[in-house]
């Protein structure tokens, strides 16, 4: 199956869908999304920066392209642990990209890095390390 069918599967969820994530790049075990600017994810109006909500979730949704990606099926997964620090904000009117690496799989969890970043991956807006369940059913399709 390929990554933009696994990108399809975890974009069906409301939330993700409504912030038009779209793959922008994957390997064997990384995958960079990116989460396109629009006015509706501006959650300070006085220096339009983009709420920090929308990047978290991009954040959890490129890992979980990515484990997908890594696993090389429609395994389902649920976020156990994700820790994301918001290093600086977003500003407006910039894409941002994920990128995300599953660098180690045990049969029951995957473990994942991740960098947001605007146009250099080396200056970052937020990381991310998390843990997510995997499960021995099939993740559900719509």
């Amino acid at each position: 199956m390929s990554i933009q069918s696994y990108l399809k599967t975890i974009n069906q969820t409301p939330h993700a869908k409504k912030l038009n994530i779209t793959l922008v790049s994957h390997g064997e075990t990384s995958t960079t999304l990116k989460l396109p600017f629009s006015k509706q994810i501006i959650g300070d109006c006085v220096n339009n920066y983009i709420h920090s909500g929308a990047v978290s979730t991009a954040i959890d949704t490129a890992c979980g392209a990515d484990i997908l990606q890594a696993q090389n099926n429609l395994r389902a997964m649920a976020t156990l642990d994700l820790r994301i620090d918001h290093i600086r904000p977003a500003a407006s009117g910039a894409d941002i990209n994920v990128y995300a690496d599953c660098y180690h799989l045990t049969h029951t969890i995957a473990f994942v890095r991740a960098s947001a970043y605007t146009d250099d991956i080396n200056s970052p807006i937020a990381t991310a390390v998390g843990s997510f369940m995997r499960s021995n059913k099939q993740f559900p399709v719509q």
